[in-house]
């Protein structure tokens, strides 16, 4: 990583934004493309001395706000601000220092749970930490999700990808009610002092933006997974799924079942994972 990525990627992309993306007059004579300092000062609300320092490597210690108000007066995507934040921690060496990066949760996968899974293939099931991260899951679990996207992280992670990913918002035609109930279910976490749970919680919020922090703050609901999960699929059409949590004995896993909801899913289903059985999928570190 350059000495200076900080600066150089923040400078890219101001050089990369039109004035008229941001509601400003492109105005005669420029010499340099995209943005002017002082202009993306003047957007975000801050003096044109600090982003120069910011650019140029001088200050390597900017606020969670300010990368913030950056990174929106940019009009950066959820991607580019997840890459922003990661580059600022870099910057001033607090990567190393936080649980949630260069670490990850404990992810072993028991023998006796993957021969469970294996056992309910086709049919999908999934393996998830307490913060979403998919640790095992079964073809049939792949014919469903992979083709919306939620598998493509690394590691998969069904909030990170309801949140940050643009596709989710057409893969889940209820978002909104899906967002509230994986907010929910952050806020008990963090409640129950889960380490990770607020670095989690943090990377979010900057990624997100407004989608996760309204709802992080607003009263806290019961973290009750409902019933039935409607899922936009690119081959299968508008399905209703059937969910079945099964928490495991340690506390720190649950199995969750798909079942069809009503005969029209049970058809797509059986069209999408009627094959035999398969291998289970188990995500590995390193």
């Amino acid at each position: 990583m350059s000495d200076n990525a900080l600066g150089a990627f923040l400078r890219a992309r101001r050089e990369a934004v039109k004035p008229a993306d941001v509601g400003l007059p492109d105005g005669p004579r420029r010499r340099t493309p995209g943005l002017r300092r002082s202009e993306l000062a003047t957007v975000a609300g801050v003096s044109v001395e600090y982003l120069t320092r910011l650019e140029q490597g001088r200050d390597r210690n900017p606020s969670m706000q300010v990368l913030g108000t950056l990174a929106s007066a940019l009009r950066m995507t959820p991607d580019e601000r997840t890459h922003l934040r990661y580059l600022a921690k870099a910057s001033n060496g607090s990567l190393a220092l936080c649980p949630g990066v260069g670490r990850e949760l404990a992810r072993t996968v028991r023998p006796t749970v993957r021969a469970l899974l294996d056992r309910l293939d086709p049919a999908p099931a999934v393996l998830l930490n307490r913060l979403g991260d998919v640790l095992a899951r079964t073809s049939g679990y792949e014919r469903l999700f992979g083709p919306v996207g939620l598998l493509d992280g690394d590691p998969p992670n069904v909030i990170r990808f309801t949140f940050v990913d643009a596709r989710a918002r057409a893969a889940f035609p209820e978002w909104d009610r899906v967002a509230d109930e994986h907010v929910a279910a952050l806020k008990l976490e963090a409640a129950q002092d889960h380490v990770y749970a607020p670095e989690l919680i943090s990377e979010l919020a900057f990624a997100a933006g407004e989608s996760f922090t309204t709802r992080l703050a607003a009263p806290p609901n019961p973290a009750r997974m409902a019933p039935v999960e409607r899922l936009a699929h690119p081959e299968a059409g508008d399905l209703r799924l059937s969910r079945e949590p099964l928490d495991l004995s340690d506390g720190e896993q649950r199995i969750v079942v798909y079942l069809p909801a009503d005969a029209a899913t049970s058809a797509a289903l059986d069209r999408l994972t009627g094959r035999l059985p398969g291998a289970l999928r188990v995500v590995l570190n390193g």
